[in-house]
């Protein structure tokens, strides 16, 4: 095994960029991300996306960054050539630079990035490896693992806040695309008397399995994933997800609010609001609840 790595940059034009990345992967690549070639520039342009999604359009200018093991490196000018061929990319092969990725101990370079996260005076969340900063407060305890669902996000913090204004005891709550846990748990901890998350990923399903039993509440959290059965409604139903999910399966969703039940929608982007808003009127009425950093929390009543 390689003790370091060689991150290689190439500039490219937008057109070229996503075809340079497949290629680049097919000649042994590790991994292969894309940049704006402008970044810290006056000509750098931000973009927009949901979360998990690519934004619609590439910067006008491209870097893209392609990780390969040092084993490689006396062929490594090859392989570039050889996959700006594959592209059309005729002539010369393109210019790159090379800087060396040394070995790690990348658990705690990712942990480090991670610290407990405070929702309110009474809320916080605590990654497994750190000591809750106030032991009286309630504290859920997280590993995210390969799920969505730190605390970090503008949408889940949203969804948080939602949760501590509305939860009351004995109240059943529903997550849908409860990613690692984190706000299934949150309800058991305010006080719901149940509270299920469902997730369309086997490894979400798992990560936040794995939270409910690192926070004691595995006798009132449950989840399952989503292709199971769901018939019961809710008191509470809470959706952070993505706008298009949002749309698609409003029906689906609103079908397992209990009359006169609430339900917080996230992960929509302030533009994106007038189309979940349009797409759920006539099933609930929703209105904007709070906004963050772009984003929305849309609230209704059933």
């Amino acid at each position: 095994m390689p003790t370091s790595w060689l991150s290689v940059s190439v500039e490219v034009e937008a057109d070229r960029a996503e075809a340079l990345s497949e290629a680049l992967l097919e000649t042994g690549a590790l991994s292969v991300s894309i940049e704006d070639a402008d970044a810290g520039t006056a000509a750098e342009t931000p973009q927009f996306a949901e979360p998990g999604q690519v934004a619609a359009n590439l910067w006008a200018h491209c870097r893209v960054v392609a990780l390969f093991d040092s084993i490689g490196y006396p062929s490594l000018a090859a392989r570039i050539g050889e996959a700006a061929a594959t592209v059309g990319m005729t002539g010369a092969p393109p210019s790159f630079t090379v800087e060396e990725v040394a070995e790690q101990d990348w658990v705690r370079t990712v942990q480090g990035q991670f610290d407990p996260i405070r929702i309110a005076d009474s809320l916080w969340i605590v990654p497994s490896w750190h000591k809750a900063p106030d032991p009286d407060a309630i504290n859920i305890e997280l590993d995210p693992g390969m799920a969505f669902g730190t605390g970090s996000h503008p949408t889940t913090r949203l969804c948080l806040e939602w949760l501590l204004e509305t939860v009351r005891l004995g109240m059943s709550v529903l997550d849908f695309g409860c990613g690692s846990g984190i706000l299934s748990i949150a309800a058991a901890r305010l006080g719901a008397a149940c509270s299920l998350g469902v997730d369309i990923d086997e490894r979400a399903v798992e990560t936040a399995r794995e939270n409910t039993a690192r926070n004691g509440v595995s006798g009132i959290v449950h989840i399952q994933h989503s292709g199971e059965p769901l018939e019961t409604t809710f008191d509470i139903v809470v959706a952070n997800i993505l706008t298009n999910p949002l749309c698609v399966l409003a029906p689906a969703i609103a079908a397992r609010i209990a009359p006169n039940g609430r339900v917080a929608l996230s992960g929509v982007l302030e533009q994106q609001a007038p189309q979940v808003i349009e797409t759920w009127a006539p099933l609930i009425p929703l209105e904007v609840g709070d906004m963050r950093e772009g984003w929305v929390r849309l609230e209704g009543r059933r």
